[in-house]
């Protein structure tokens, strides 16, 4: 998980709250110290932790509880709050006007931009849309042979051209061929410190190119370094926006998100793992959501967009007001987990599931016989799949045969079957939007005790 030991800080600091008797000054005080522990391992600035802190016990002493919650709910909402602000507030938008849309990716050596870019085309692509990658870093020798590599992984098109050092004559030469795409993601080149030519060779490509967005790529393991990068390109005037990567891998990671959200220059995107898909839009409120384990429904949505199609989904919801469900339905459902990721990590969005302190291990079982699952259905015939009711332990044992699964696999998934088909038939007919009121209720920052 992203910044689990964040987590797994401020998670313990929410249960103390939710297991005390009263909400007192001891208690108060002890949530101060715990939460400036959690962000100073996390390495966030001294400075900033202080700050935060110091508006969180103040809202608590001056603050009335609003009629609605208690005042265990009032004390974690004004910590949710003041940490979505601390980290940005909103979510910062793209700005994306022009046809082709231009996205240009800028930073220093190392910093992962031509990484990025790759993982940047993805995302547009699952979103239907028709991408270009454009190479223009004519310094480093092997970026545009990396450059080339990713396209090819994820089937985008690069237009490069290798040998020319000028980086204005490369765009204007594939200008032209670049008109039929929706989005052109351009990789530039880098430096080790921000210099007057790398900042005129950005300005020049800027001008040149229109661009929409110009986003600065930082890594996260510079830690609390990523506010002097960020405030020196957005003092520069050559960025519109940030992207952190290498979130999932360092704890430095909340000095990174913390630095950057302070300059000015809003954090738009954050790479959350070394997989092409690893990428995501930046929400300060879904992610401290999630942090805090309240998990990130817009998250969990947009990742469920891409793992199903508009009109499948409309299949199943018509299906499911019917009360039908049968073992293709559940496989269908079984493989568009798998498409959006990790249990893990898909766990963490869910509110509710998302404040199950789930080990690692148990989760990896439950991955592998969801896996063995798969793999049972592969070896059943149509008739079967469609109608589970009617798999007799001759036709058990022959699964199992088949499949090279034990036979308490099969019976483990049947149960697992009936068990879903019975809470089908208690959301028969139930109106769509009356359930997504229901699960609404779950999703926001409150916390019921």
């Amino acid at each position: 998980m992203v910044l689990e030991k964040l987590s797994e800080g401020l998670k313990g600091t929410l249960k103390k709250i939710a297991d005390s008797m009263f909400v007192d000054e001891k208690l108060i005080n002890e949530l101060i110290k715990d939460i400036q522990r959690a962000l100073l391992q996390a390495d966030v600035n001294v400075k900033l932790v202080f700050e935060l802190t110091n508006k969180i016990k103040e809202r608590i002493k001056k603050e009335e509880t609003p009629g609605s919650l208690t005042k265990k709910e009032h004390l974690i909402n004004i910590v949710y709050e003041e940490l979505t602000h601390f980290l940005g507030g909103e979510k910062a938008e793209l700005h994306l006007k022009n046809q082709p849309a231009k996205i240009m990716l800028v930073g220093l050596f190392g910093s992962g931009k031509t990484t990025t870019a790759g993982k940047l085309a993805k995302y547009f692509t699952k979103r239907g849309k028709k991408v270009a990658l454009l190479g223009l870093d004519v310094h480093r020798p092997a970026a545009m042979d990396q450059l080339e590599q990713i396209g090819k992984q994820i089937n985008v098109p690069v237009f490069i051209k290798k040998g020319e050092k000028d980086a204005l004559k490369i765009y204007k030469e594939h200008e032209k061929a670049l008109q039929k795409f929706d989005i052109l993601i351009i990789d530039t080149a880098g430096r080790d410190a921000l210099s007057e030519d790398l900042i005129k060779e950005l300005k020049d490509v800027h001008k040149l190119a229109q661009a929409d967005e110009a986003l600065l790529v930082i890594s996260a393991d510079i830690g609390q370094a990523a506010q002097k990068q960020a405030e020196a390109f957005h003092q520069a005037g050559a960025i519109t926006g940030v992207i952190v990567t290498k979130m999932d891998g360092t704890a430095k990671g909340g000095g990174a998100l913390s630095a950057c959200a302070i300059t000015g220059a809003p954090i738009k995107f954050i790479g959350v793992g070394e997989k092409v898909d690893d990428f995501e839009s930046f929400n300060p409120k879904g992610f401290v959501g999630r942090i805090l384990g309240m998990g990130d429904l817009e998250a969990l949505l947009e990742k469920a967009k891409e793992a199903i199609t508009e009109e499948d989904a409309k299949d199943m919801e018509k299906k499911l007001l019917k009360g039908e469900f049968n073992l293709l339905d559940l496989y269908n459902q079984m493989e568009a987990m798998s498409k959006m990721g990790p249990l893990g990590k898909v766990m963490e969005m869910i509110p509710g599931l998302s404040q199950l302190s789930m080990p690692k291990d148990a989760l990896q079982v439950q991955e592998g016989k969801l896996k063995k699952w798969k793999h049972a259905m592969n070896s059943m015939t149509k008739y079967e799949l469609e109608n589970p009711e009617e798999i007799t332990a001759e036709r058990i044992d022959r699964i199992s045969k088949g499949s090279g699964t034990g036979t308490n696999v099969i019976r483990d998934l049947i149960k697992q079957y009936k068990q879903s088909k019975k809470m089908i038939r208690m959301l028969k007919g139930e109106n769509p939007e009356k359930l997504m009121k229901k699960l609404g209720k779950n999703a926001g920052p409150k916390l019921k005790f």
